[in-house]
């Protein structure tokens, strides 16, 4: 049956578009060290992105202008840096959508920074103040975001712990964007405000921490700790960097994860990865727990206040980072 509906992501609108139902199919098993094109991947330690998961829901809600927030920053950057990457801090003040003044910053970790040849990785690391998707009652609480922030950086953080042992042939950056999830709120009652999503996202790609800054492409982590997570083709990423696009969800597919990366289109989403692409020009490919059969097209926990640690599971850790390296690890 062809279904079309529309949805809210974080400030964005989302189109999601299903033209047959998809399957089941089991995860196949795959060795420690996985081999792509005779390239040896270095191991994915999915207890170590659950520790980094954990550690970050730890500190409180991350929002802006918060104790929770500064301290956790503050332990991004030290952990970037203790992994050997080259840490560039972008300290930014910025307008919210309700007139707040927030006090933001992205956090960069760059690997081979002389490299010309790079691949950008990145995730939002700040968590939504509103539980807006929650009874009315929830609505100004502000979320864990285990799920919706944490997860992204926490795969990213255990890949960084492995790119500062094995050096791949590219350059890498590590990108944590600030303030992606303080967007419009419907229930302030005030009017919709245009591109008040990804603020983070959108300073830098004004002002990016290298000038002229390129890369091959990105790749947008964004809810990949769900148990059962299920990521289709999100519709801008299809439509500006499918090349990378179909090479992620093919090396997946190698791995045995089909039952998580699926050959179907999802929804079109406003995400990082859209502003990556409009000021950068760079093709980024989100990927991101789409899931159709939810009244919102997410996740159930989305915005809601059962994005904890308790719905986090290592097994789509797992995946996604596993996954991600094999990408990142076969470049040339």
């Amino acid at each position: 049956m062809r279904t079309i509906m529309q949805y809210i992501k974080g400030g964005a609108l989302l189109s999601f578009l299903l033209v047959t139902a998809c399957g089941n199919t089991q995860t196949g098993k795959v060795q420690e060290t996985a081999s792509v094109e005779n390239v040896i991947v270095p191991e994915f330690n999915a207890d170590s992105a659950y520790h980094y998961v954990a550690t970050q829901v730890a500190f409180g809600a991350r929002v802006p202008n918060t104790p929770a927030h500064k301290a956790c920053g503050d332990y991004l950057r030290e952990t970037l840096e203790r992994h050997g990457a080259k840490v560039v801090v972008q300290d930014m003040q910025l307008m919210a959508f309700d007139g707040k003044s927030l006090q933001a910053r992205n956090i960069i970790g760059s690997y081979n920074p002389e490299a010309k040849a790079r691949i950008l990785l990145s995730a939002h690391w700040d968590s939504r103040p509103f539980a807006d998707e929650d009874t009315a009652t929830h609505h100004k609480t502000p979320i864990d975001g285990a799920n919706d922030g944490a997860s992204g950086v926490g795969v990213l953080l255990e890949i960084a712990r492995v790119l500062g042992k094995q050096s791949p042939t590219i350059g890498v950056d590590i990108i944590f964007f600030d303030a992606e999830d303080y967007g419009y709120a419907s229930f302030t009652g005030l009017p919709y405000v245009e591109h008040s999503w990804c603020l983070g996202s959108q300073y830098w790609g004004r002002f990016p921490h290298v000038p002229d800054y390129k890369a091959r492409f990105g790749i947008l982590l964004d809810m990949v700790g769900a148990k059962n997570a299920t990521f289709y083709y999100e519709g801008f990423s299809k439509r500006t960097a499918y090349t990378p696009l179909k090479k992620i969800w093919d090396v997946a597919h190698q791995l045995g994860y089909e039952r998580y990366f699926i050959h179907e289109t999802g929804g079109e989403i406003t995400d990082d990865h859209v502003y990556i692409h409009q000021y950068r020009g760079i093709p980024c490919v989100d990927i991101v727990h789409l899931d159709p059969r939810s009244d919102t097209g997410f996740n159930p926990t989305w915005h809601t206040l059962q994005d904890n640690i308790e719905n986090i599971d290592t097994e789509t850790l797992n995946v996604v980072g596993r996954t991600v390296l094999q990408v990142i690890y076969n470049e040339k």
